[in-house]
């Protein structure tokens, strides 16, 4: 690489939030001389961590596994405010170089890959004006979710409210929930980290959540790290507590599936501790399926049952009737009181930030495609996809994939190739699976709006941090790609 004719760039990352600026870091220290750009359809970098900004966001996992593996965190507390990560972002990006790669207010409108050119044409809306780019090889780092539009919470009568009605991916700037009595409606980590927050402030906060979901309390500070830190080096303290965020939890994830009844009954009884003795644990903690078939919420601190003993917060779990002027009506018969209500009931799934994807002037649908080793688009040529974990830190699923392209893009260019597209020999004999690994309703709901797994390799979906890792490192390129050496 290096010569980035007839394409303007060797490759184009799409997406300056964890993925596109960790993929660009491991891009520019593997292969120096490739030419690339981040195109990033925002005012500012970061992703996630630029768009939410409800009070309290947080990372809902350690940062020793979810930061950067190349800048290691230094910070005394593990779980970070979205406010400390978006600093942390920016400081990456700055101190790697990555910054001055990153072109803002860039959305990707279509890609068309030219098989006589063999780049990619992109179409793109810089801040209102049409703009082309060619790239030889494209990085979706867009996630996995539509940040223009949040899922719809369906929830009868909303419109008949006389408050405010808030989704937290959209939080107003300048909200004023001071004094007012406020009803979240759900029971993931949204509405489990929004709870303890607001209740500081509001007059009663209240939780109404359709069927539980498991909350586990983690220390904000890593006990181990600070008694290792006053005998080791640092980078060898780093190491050691790092490798043990990768093992612990992906251990504890095996035996909850494992041994469903033991964790359940691990998880209650540590729920029951932190209860108020005035709280019953059924029916608000007793969810219907066992832990990790969803997402466990995390409380830092026990923050979220910290809040239950003040009496200004309680969860309630039912069905809504209806929404009325005042407040929400259960099918229970039950009336709760609000000012404003917030729909903290998931994300909407869209792949590509919804760009339309061609080959050689023809459409094709993503959702009809299968992803091989959960990275390349079936049938698409240059094109890679990061899509992280749902059962462990985003990072680790996104370095992987970097990667696993990367070693792809090394290949190409020691082999001469101009192109690899995933093949699949025989349709008849791969299986649909689930892409992603729990069954949150968000989830299931937009499973039909993403590629599909198989249940074979090289299409399989992400299994394990060390085995994904393993396969981006040592792994057959060759297992269900095409490549190919044109002259352009």
């Amino acid at each position: 690489m290096g010569d980035a004719s007839p394409a303007t760039f060797d490759v184009i990352i799409i997406g300056a939030g964890i993925s596109g600026i960790n993929t660009a870091y491991r891009l520019q220290t593997t292969l120096p001389a490739a030419s690339y750009t981040i195109l990033e359809a925002r005012n500012g970098i970061g992703g996630t961590w630029d768009l939410f900004r409800y009070p309290g966001i947080r990372s809902d996992s350690d940062l020793y596994t979810f930061a950067f593996p190349w800048r290691p965190w230094t910070e005394q507390k593990i779980i970070a405010s979205g406010e400390t990560l978006r600093t942390y972002i920016h400081e990456s990006a700055a101190i790697t170089g990555i910054d001055q790669h990153i072109q803002c207010g860039h959305r990707l409108v279509s890609a068309d890959w030219s098989s006589e050119q063999q780049a990619w044409r992109l179409g793109v809306d810089a801040d209102g004006a049409k703009k082309v780019l060619w790239a030889r090889f494209v990085v979706l780092g867009t996630g996995y979710y539509d940040y223009a539009e949040a899922l719809p919470s369906n929830v009868p009568g909303i419109e008949r409210f006389a408050g405010q009605v808030v989704h937290p991916q959209f939080w107003p700037e300048g909200l004023d929930y001071e004094g007012k009595k406020v009803v979240v409606i759900g029971s993931g980590a949204t509405a489990v980290t929004l709870l303890p927050v607001l209740a500081e402030k509001a007059a009663r906060v209240t939780m109404l959540q359709r069927s539980p979901g498991y909350i586990v309390s983690v220390p904000s500070v890593d006990q181990s790290a600070q008694w290792l830190g006053r005998f080791l080096p640092a980078w060898l303290t780093y190491s050691i507590v790092r490798l043990k965020y990768l093992v612990l939890p992906a251990l504890f994830f095996k035996f909850c599936r494992r041994f469903p009844n033991a964790a359940r009954k691990m998880v209650r009884k540590g729920t029951v501790e932190q209860l108020p003795k005035n709280m019953p644990h059924d029916p608000n903690f007793e969810p219907r399926y066992n832990p990790w078939e969803q997402r466990l919420c995390i409380s830092p601190d026990g923050d979220f049952f910290k809040s239950l003993h003040t009496g200004k917060s309680d969860v309630v779990t039912g069905v809504i009737d209806t929404v009325t002027e005042t407040g929400i009506k259960l099918e229970s018969g039950r009336s709760l009181d609000a000012d404003i209500i917030i729909t903290a009931t998931g994300l909407k799934f869209q792949l590509a930030g919804g760009t339309h994807i061609f080959v050689d002037g023809e459409r094709v649908d993503v959702t009809e495609k299968f992803l091989w080793h959960n990275i390349m688009l079936q049938d698409l040529p240059n094109m890679a996809t990061i899509i992280g974990y749902t059962n462990a830190p985003w990072t680790l699923g996104a370095d992987a994939a970097a990667l696993h392209i990367c070693r792809l893009l090394k290949y190409l260019e020691a082999h001469k190739m101009t192109s690899a597209v995933p093949r699949m020999a025989d349709p008849s004999r791969v299986k649909a699976v689930p892409l992603l690994n729990l069954s949150s309703t968000y989830i299931e709901k937009g499973e039909g709006a993403m590629p599909k797994a198989g249940d074979t390799a090289p299409w399989k979906p992400r299994s394990t941090y060390f085995s994904d890792m393993w396969e981006a490192r040592f792994g057959s390129l060759s297992n269900g790609l095409q490549f190919s050496r044109v002259a352009v």
